[in-house]
């Protein structure tokens, strides 16, 4: 299936069957190429924390398989986001701006390919993070981010919702390889992007947003 321009769709990233985070975004485009979609500022979010309110950055991740969770509710205070999720592809690139709007790099967010769902009022796609990203400067030198918590969390096996550690390093080797070479999607395509200004920001997330997931 494909999501027309303009549609509001629920990004969501599943762990074990359960959302670890949801948010909202129009759909830029959706062609051969893959999905293209703005998330933009002060937009609704949901994220998976404890019944503490912990998220999973803040405890350890022992503690964390062993929690109890819910959903807690809240706003994107990040920059707006474009992101793409290249057909069948185990990734995604989010381009991040400055406070003025201004490209300042790109985020190789390695996932499993998304899985698509629409259930006519609400749709969206869902994906498996695999917590491993690469960061890839204006000037195409990039770094491995959260490498750290990556390999914690690989010790914890069936806990663990990643279970081929090299296929998920291949995947960044692979699209580092095209950033050096500057090639698509690294080339400044949609650098410089803005939505169209009647783009509204939903005050909530629509209903249906937290439907079983499809993975």
């Amino acid at each position: 299936m494909r999501f027309a321009p303009g549609r509001l769709i629920m990004h969501r990233n599943v762990r074990h069957g359960r959302i670890g985070w949801v948010r909202p975004g129009r759909v830029v485009s959706d062609d051969e190429r893959g999905l293209l979609v703005w998330i933009a500022r002060d937009s609704p979010v949901a994220h998976e924390v404890t019944e503490a309110g912990l998220g999973m950055r803040a405890v350890s991740f022992a503690e964390w398989i062993s929690s109890t969770y819910r959903l807690a509710h809240g706003r994107w205070n990040g920059p707006p986001l474009l992101k793409f999720l290249p057909t069948g592809a185990a990734h995604s690139v989010w381009w991040f701006r400055d406070a003025h709007g201004r490209f300042v790099n790109w985020y190789v967010n390695l996932e499993e390919p998304g899985v698509r769902w629409d259930d006519g009022p609400v749709a969206g796609v869902d994906v498996v993070d695999q917590d491993l990203d690469v960061v890839v400067r204006a000037d195409r030198s990039w770094q491995w981010k959260d490498e750290d918590e990556f390999v914690e969390r690989l010790a914890f096996g069936d806990d663990y919702w990643v279970t081929d550690e090299k296929a998920v390093r291949a995947e960044g080797e692979r699209v580092i390889a095209l950033a050096e070479a500057g090639r698509f999607p690294f080339d400044g395509t949609w650098c410089d992007y803005q939505p169209p200004p009647e783009w509204d920001v939903p005050d909530e997330l629509p209903p249906g947003w937290d439907r079983p997931p499809v993975r």
